[in-house]
């Protein structure tokens, strides 16, 4: 299945190490409560790992 990220309002990228274990609950309440940035908003946030070669991302878009 194929997205069409060309209308994503905001792009954010998370800089520094990641638990990659985490999910998206727990990313999600990450976003809530260190960046103040909500995670249900129409957004694309891009988490990298410890070794900077794995990225996860996640598309919120309701």
């Amino acid at each position: 299945m194929k997205y069409d990220y060309t209308s994503v309002k905001n792009i954010y990228i998370i800089c520094g190490k990641t638990d990659m274990r985490k999910g998206i609950d727990r990313l999600a309440t990450l976003i809530q409560d260190c960046f103040e940035l909500d995670p249900y908003g129409d957004s694309i946030i891009l988490f990298s790992g410890w070794s900077k070669d794995r990225y996860k991302y996640f598309v919120f878009r309701w």
